[in-house]
């Protein structure tokens, strides 16, 4: 990478954080139910496959 794309890089992230602000409560608490959920939904699917494995076997895969 040149030193022209390094400065580049620096510059653009400087803009981003000036820019960016820290989240109030009202989006910090949404952005944690979101996270939650996710993690919830994730860990179902894979309670669902892991019984569904545990019941048919790995048989079923062939």
């Amino acid at each position: 990478m040149s030193s022209l794309g390094i400065r580049d890089f620096i510059e653009s992230s400087r803009r981003v954080f000036t820019i960016s602000k820290k989240p109030d409560l009202e989006e910090y608490l949404q952005m944690l139910k979101i996270t939650a959920l996710g993690v919830i939904v994730l860990g179902l699917i894979g309670f669902v496959v892991a019984i569904l494995f545990a019941y048919f076997g790995p048989t079923a895969i062939r």
